[in-house]
């Protein structure tokens, strides 16, 4: 009887439409709070002030398990093994959900058409036609520049497309201005295939072809672009040797003029106590390949999501609505400095002043787009491996751009057509 309940309440979950408006209804028929467990990195935690009150007006007590973001997935993994929980409702990142989705550790989540169109990151998490996680953190590529550097050079306009700041960082490098002009991530992780990514998208408009295979022409044109950065001694050496954040945070040092990197960075070129570059630094879009600015960005955002295997669908889909409607994001920037989701959040706080940039961030968040026309793979963790170790091999002069094209192109097709 208990698993034909369960089954059940499965059923009713795929059926509930997820609606910003009126959703604290608190649970019918219960005498005592309803509880569930969230499990969340503590970048994610909400203050226990916030999670009293979703307890007074829905009736549901929410437990918090903070836990480190790379041992969720692991955690959720052993759980779903016996089909228990490790949480009624947990962190999802974007790269992994693909693999959920196949291992059936997800519930579906019906999202109505308004909050599609104010999320629109909410595709990240789309298999076929249907969403099985809420993003609740922005991060998406913006281009980075330090002005001064380039006022130093005597440059008079900031570069659009790849072109123009390649031309201008040998400037650069030239004067003796900087040294390495130009930072990317190459070390073996998954910061260089994130940044493979971002650079085929924004250059080309595309990076898998409909089948999830490579593309190639975007494949060798990226490899290209980042064989000519090394070669042309542009960026560090060193960057195919640190972690990605390393490589990013050239530009709050004073160590690199032009750097692509995660949107967090709006805020942290203007940390007094951590950036030296306070005042001198500019967001822009991506660069495009040859003409303006890009017309596209990719997202890498956080989310939550249900277990497939929660004794409390209902309850757990009512914590989902609460935690990413407007007014908790807006809450939440302001308790644990989280970037909203939702544009009419980022409209707001940047026409508050809230966030710095706030036109260009919001511009941005704007084209932010998938470049995954099946949805993230089940098998991201191998294709990610395939890429960084090749795009590492070539930085490192181990790999030539045909062999490195060969053995990525090789590994990735083999596994989207297995």
């Amino acid at each position: 009887m208990r698993k034909i309940i369960h089954i059940m309440l499965i059923g009713v979950l795929s059926m509930l439409a997820f609606s910003g408006n009126g959703f604290l209804n608190r649970v019918s028929a219960q005498e005592e709070s309803v509880e569930i467990s969230f499990m969340i990195p503590d970048w994610g935690v909400p203050t226990d002030e916030m999670l009293d009150r979703f307890e007074e007006e829905s009736g549901i007590k929410v437990n918090v398990i903070t836990t480190a973001w790379d041992d969720i997935r692991d955690k959720v993994s052993t759980a779903a093994v016996g089909q228990t929980v490790a949480a009624d409702v947990f962190e999802v990142d974007w790269s992994w959900t693909g693999e959920f989705v196949a291992a059936d550790w997800l519930a579906p989540i019906q999202v109505d058409e308004e909050t599609i169109k104010d999320i629109p990151n909410l595709e990240t998490f789309k298999i076929e036609d249907q969403y099985y996680a809420v993003p609740y953190a922005n991060d998406f590529r913006i281009s980075y520049v330090n002005t001064e550097m380039f006022d130093n050079a005597e440059i008079k306009e900031l570069p659009t497309n790849w072109d123009q700041l390649i031309e201008d960082a040998k400037i650069i490098k030239e004067k003796g201005i900087v040294d390495y002009p130009i930072s990317i991530p190459l070390l073996a992780e998954e910061n260089s295939t994130t940044t493979f990514i971002w650079l085929a998208f924004t250059r080309n408009g595309i990076v898998f072809n409909d089948d999830n295979t490579l593309n190639h022409e975007a494949l060798v044109d990226t490899l290209t672009l980042i064989d000519t950065l090394v070669k042309e001694e542009l960026v560090n050496p060193a960057n195919t040797n640190i972690s990605g954040m390393d490589a990013y945070s050239q530009i709050i040092t004073g160590d690199t003029a032009a750097m692509t990197g995660p949107s967090s960075f709006v805020t942290r070129i203007n940390d007094e106590e951590n950036s030296s570059v306070v005042g001198k630094v500019q967001p822009n879009r991506p660069l495009s390949k040859d003409q303006d600015y890009a017309q596209v960005t990719v997202p890498f955002n956080e989310a939550i999501g249900i277990s497939k295997y929660t004794e409390y669908p209902e309850e757990a889909l009512q914590f989902v609505k609460w935690y990413t409607s407007p007014e908790i994001q807006e809450q939440l920037n302001k308790e644990i400095s989280v970037t909203p989701t939702r544009l009419s959040v980022l409209e707001k706080l940047f026409s508050e002043g809230t966030i710095e940039n706030g036109e260009t961030f919001y511009d941005i968040a704007e084209i932010a787009e998938s470049p995954f026309p099946k949805g993230i793979p089940e098998y991201y963790a191998e294709m990610s491996a395939a890429i960084f170790n090749g795009v590492n091999q070539l930085a490192s002069g181990q790999l030539s751009v045909e062999e490195a094209t060969k053995e990525i192109e090789s590994t990735v097709n083999d596994l989207a057509l297995e």
